[in-house]
């Protein structure tokens, strides 16, 4: 299976799918003009893995910031990967800087939501 990679740029994340080496990150900023349309691909190559997964999964989200249209997309996402946790080992690493408490909260609340070892990182 091939890598997915996508470079950050102003308003999109950087995406690192990589199974062979076993990794998973979404990093930056997100909120790109069309949120659906950005992360087609991603949602896309997610359902190809679950397809052949590795026995473990361990998935960091490592986001500044994302608005309301991008918080769907990632949601969809740990739906994904709350999937995938029924027949391996799923971990999700939600990263956020020491003092922002609102993707902390937003860590919090996806940790609720998502049937899945759920780690929240301050950094």
């Amino acid at each position: 299976m091939e890598s997915l990679i996508i470079e950050a740029e102003q308003d999109t994340p950087s995406v690192l799918f990589d199974k062979g080496t076993n990794t998973f990150m979404i990093a930056n900023r997100s909120y790109p003009e069309d949120a659906i349309e950005f992360y087609r691909p991603v949602l896309g190559w997610l359902r190809d893995y679950i397809k052949e997964p590795n026995e473990r999964t361990i998935f960091d989200f490592k986001l500044d910031y994302f608005n309301t249209t991008s918080s769907k997309q990632i949601f969809k996402m740990m739906l994904q990967l709350e999937q995938l946790g029924k027949s391996r080992d799923v971990i999700i690493r939600w990263h956020y800087k020491k003092f922002d408490k609102e993707l902390h909260n937003h860590g919090e609340i996806f940790s609720k939501i998502i049937n899945v070892p759920f780690e929240l990182i301050d950094f």
